[in-house]
Order: C-alpha cells, then structure tokens, then sequence
C-alpha cells in the first residue's frame, strides 16, 4: 500500500536536515517506506545497511572507515537501535560539507530509547514516527482495522484467524527478541504478565503501586517496564492536564495500547462478534477512536493530555494545538447527549470547541460549542 503522506513528510525533513529517521514498531513498513522513497528519489544512487544483517553488521565494525568511504550521498541505516555507537560517528560525516552526505535512519524505539541520536544528532535530524494502518489509509473500514489493528501483515491477512495468529507470533517475538535486542535483560515471561495486567488499565488511571502489588515487584520496575512499553510504541502514556482551579484534579497518567489488534490478541478476541460481547467494549472502543483522532489532527505526544477532577468531572483528551483548547469525548452509542462533566469540561478548561467521537455516520451540532462527530468523518485539525 502506498503511503504518501509519509513520503512527503521525509522530503520535508531532508529539505531541512541532513539526517531523517523514521521511528515506529517492528513490522509497520518502515523499510518498505524507506525503499518507496528511494526508488522515487534516488533510484540507484544510495547504500543500505540492515543491522539485522550479519553480514551488513560486519561491514559496519569500524562505522568511521566504513561510512567515509562511500560515495553515495544517501546512506539508510536500518535498526539502528542495535548500534547506537554510529550516531557519533553519523554527526561527524554529515558536518564535512565536502561529502554532502544524507542518512535516512529507521529504528524501532522511540528517540528516548536510543539517547545518543538526541545527544549527538541535535539541530542535524528530524524525527517521524511510522504507525500502523489508519482510517484515512484503508479506506475507513472502520470493523476490520478495530479488530485486525493496523499492524499491515494483520490487517492485510486473508482471514481474522491467519491475522491473530500474525498478531499472537509478533507479541512473542516482541518478548523473546526485540526486548532483549534493545539491551534489557528481562524475563520473557514477566514482561508477558505485566503486558497482560495491563489490559485491566487501558483507558484506565495508571496505578503503579498496585500493579507493582500485584505483580510482586517494585514500583521503580513498573514503571521501567511501562518505559519500555511506550518506548518501542505499544503504549500510549497519556498525562493530565492541571487546570488553576479550586478543585482537586487527578494527576496521575492513563494508559492506551496504540494498536487495537495488539491488544486483542493479548485476551484473545478474535472477530468482531467476539468483541460486541467483551465486558470492556467501551474502554476499547475509546483506546481505538483515540489514537485515530491524535493521528488524524496531527498532534504530537507533548500536545496531548487528559483531564479529570477528583468529583468525576473529566474529558478523554484534550488537544492543545495552534493555540487552541480543542476536547474530545469517545462515547460508544448510537446517539450522543450532552453530560453535565462535557459542560464543566467547556467552562474549566475554556475550550474553543467540544467533540463527541461515536461510531455513527453523521455529524452534527449539540450545542454551540459541542459537536458529536462520526470517527469515520474526516476531523479538522485543530
């Protein structure tokens, strides 16, 4: 499938720095978008390295006399998160004008994981993050992207079955390999137990001490784990946001999983039948709509919050963009009303305007300021 957005986002990148990289999970088709673009800008012209490669890996044992002497000026570095040390070396090359050299680098941890790229690359690199399928790219198929996800080899399969069975092989390859691969040395079993208590908090307040309880381990290594669950992008931590107001808000974070297939296969739902009846239908449905609105309006991780007060007034997310307060609430109902926590939510936090995300298919005005908005509609950037 192309993905053409993302290609312009790289050319916009290059038009400003020297070094791209393209950050998401493992098997969302960052080396299929890489080869997209190459083929489009410089067919021919260009050296990739695959660091799961043994071979590739030799080649780069010593990254200074490797990288210096090619005479393309586009290198890709493919998992790069399995040597970091290159990123020194990444800096010195690209600020020898002789060489005009560009990196186009892919990596499947985010930039807090692999630290050097900030450090070294600083004002040289812009970051972009590949994720999985969303609606605007499979055509707003709503049912088959919340039960397969968007993960391409799960929504793509021929049948749910062969998808789940895609998706249950990726969650033990993710334990057993990429976990290790990134430098943590934790058992593939434990991380399995705190990802599936996990299921319990998506959409939920995140409870450290009593995950920790539960779990039989400390708080400091709950929150280690819940680090390197957002870090390789399972996991959205979503903060709150503190309102100056004379009431108590809530001030500890919730958690989402990013890919709605991924966390299917963690309890086992299969279909879409299998979902109408699963006791946490909502939860799962705000989760899934969520992420499709972060994506959709474009705002980054340091622009989205959630907020609540201790007398249960609260609102999903809350967007913060171009200078504008925009809120969302994700009700699964066939027809949305105003709450008496929407119209707190409008007057606290002073927003510009109030959105009621539902699985319908019209849109259309609850007051002045609300509006209940089908996710399958296209959604304004605020």
């Amino acid at each position: 499938m192309k993905r053409p957005k993302y290609l312009k986002d790289i050319e916009m990148h290059f038009r400003v720095h020297s070094a791209c990289a393209i950050l998401g999970p493992r098997q969302v088709g960052k080396t299929t978008l890489a080869k997209m673009f190459l083929e489009k800008d410089s067919p021919g012209n260009f050296y990739f390295f695959d660091l799961e490669n043994p071979e590739d890996l030799a080649r780069l044992e010593n990254p200074m006399l490797a990288l210096s002497k090619l005479t393309s000026t586009l290198i890709v570095i493919d998992e790069i998160q399995r040597a970091p040390e290159i990123f020194p070396i990444i800096r010195v090359l690209i600020d020898d004008k002789q060489k005009k050299q560009k990196f186009l680098i892919l990596g499947s941890a985010s930039r807090e994981l692999i630290r050097q790229s900030s450090e070294s690359l600083a004002g040289r690199i812009g970051y972009m993050e590949l994720m999985p399928f969303s609606l605007d790219e499979v055509d707003h198929d709503i049912d088959r992207l919340w039960v397969r996800g968007g993960f391409p080899l799960s929504y793509l399969a021929n049948h749910d079955e062969e998808s789940l069975l895609w998706r249950q092989s990726y969650i033990s390859t993710f334990l057993e390999r990429d976990i290790p691969n990134l430098g943590f040395q934790i058992p593939p079993q434990q991380m399995r137990r705190f990802w599936l208590m996990l299921v319990h908090y998506h959409g939920q307040i995140f409870n450290t001490h009593e995950l920790g309880k539960s779990l039989g381990i400390s708080d400091h290594m709950v929150r280690k784990y819940l680090d390197i669950l957002a870090g390789t992008f399972m996991v959205r931590i979503l903060l709150p946001w503190h309102e100056n107001l004379g009431k108590r808000q809530i001030k500890s974070p919730k958690i989402y999983f990013r890919d709605s297939g991924i966390l299917h296969a963690l309890v086992g739902i299969r279909n879409r039948k299998e979902m109408e009846i699963y006791p946490k239908m909502g939860s799962f449905w705000e989760g899934f709509a969520l992420e499709e609105i972060i994506r959709q309006t474009g705002a980054s991780a340091e622009e989205c919050y959630f907020w609540g007060t201790h007398g249960n007034a609260e609102l999903d997310l809350l967007i913060m963009k171009n200078g504008k307060r925009i809120g969302y609430e994700f009700k699964y109902v066939d027809a949305p009303r105003i709450t008496s926590s929407m119209r707190i939510a409008c007057e606290d936090l002073k927003l510009d305007h109030l959105y009621v995300i539902y699985p319908g298919s019209s849109t259309f005005p609850l007051s002045e300021k609300i509006t209940a908005r089908a996710l399958s509609s296209s959604i304004n950037k605020p």
